[in-house]
């Protein structure tokens, strides 16, 4: 295999993307490249720790926080409330 496609190759291999056969070629390829190897194993621990975070909590104070600061910038986020299609009400027309 080329340089090219190795290198294109580590990204799938971080997200378990490969099939068993690949991986195993890819590793086998990190057996001779200190840098593969290292790239191979660092970014697998990233996509894996970064699989298993739940992310942020958002409590309502932070929340409000945020939105204060975008409105603080100018910018017009009012929500836009269509009128249920029930209360609108058909007239006969008379003519």
């Amino acid at each position: 295999m080329n340089e090219e496609l190795i290198e294109s190759l580590v990204d799938l291999y971080g997200g378990r993307d490969l099939s068993p056969e690949s991986e195993e070629i890819l590793e086998s390829y990190a057996f001779t490249d200190a840098q593969l190897s290292h790239n191979l194993s660092t970014l697998r621990k990233t996509v894996d720790l970064l699989k298993s975070d739940s992310g942020p909590e958002l409590t309502e104070e932070s929340y409000q926080r945020i939105l204060m600061k975008i409105y603080a910038r100018g910018a017009d986020i009012e929500p836009s409330f269509s009128a249920p299609v029930h209360l609108q009400y058909q007239l006969p027309i008379q003519g």
